[in-house]
């Protein structure tokens, strides 16, 4: 299948979603987006990641800023890096993203690079077998290699976030211990639009304390 330009669903939005599909919908459904300190030092460190266009040092060509897109998987965005590292005949294509934090369990990061992996791919009729994050809280860079069992991840969280932003619906919350340090903690509210039993417990603990 080959998707139209409108139909082009933005691959940070994987990230979001194998990180809460709750929290995707807030942002790419109901349009819900809420700065804070954590959000914005993540919004700087990919503007200065996108800063210098592109250079060339020894055997790598450093390109900021790619635009990506693939038809065949539906997706667009935006490599923060894409390193083009040339060894003797072979060319390798490394794309590189900017991250504030450090590495997810959930490997939500992992996925979106993968998500830019397979968009290079198609539009360099390349192989990628390795990608790189740089975590700006440890300031050095988290190398992880594209497996089949990543790329199967990836291309199921796509077919999951397309089936979510057709259907137009919004996920129940799960509370989570991340819920804690999200943005968008006010606008989702966990403790009050979780399960039926999770509104009538957090209820029954409001009605004690007044």
């Amino acid at each position: 299948m080959v998707y139209d330009d409108n139909d082009l669903i933005p691959i940070s939005a994987l990230q979001h979603y194998v990180f809460c599909p709750r929290q995707c919908a807030l942002i790419h459904i109901e349009q819900q987006w809420v700065e804070s300190v954590l959000t914005a030092e993540g919004r700087l460190l990919h503007e200065r990641a996108h800063e210098g266009g592109q250079e060339r040092r020894g055997d790598i060509r450093t390109v900021r800023g790619l635009r990506l897109r693939s038809l065949t998987l539906g997706l667009i965005g935006q490599a923060d890096v894409v390193e083009f590292r040339y060894d003797s005949d072979s060319l390798v294509v490394v794309p590189i993203e900017y991250k504030r934090g450090t590495v997810k369990p959930d490997r939500s990061d992992e996925v979106q690079v993968c998500a830019q992996a397979l968009c290079l791919e198609e539009m360099l009729g390349t192989t990628i077998s390795f990608a790189e994050i740089f975590y700006g809280k440890v300031r050095r860079r988290h190398g992880f290699a594209v497996t089949a069992d990543l790329r199967k991840k990836t291309v199921e969280t796509i077919q999951a976030l397309r089936r979510m932003l057709e259907l137009q619906a919004t996920p129940r919350a799960v509370r989570e211990p991340k819920c804690d340090s999200c943005s968008l903690f006010r606008v989702c509210l966990p403790d009050v639009t979780g399960s039926p039993s999770d509104v009538t417990e957090y209820l029954t603990s409001w009605r004690k304390s007044v």
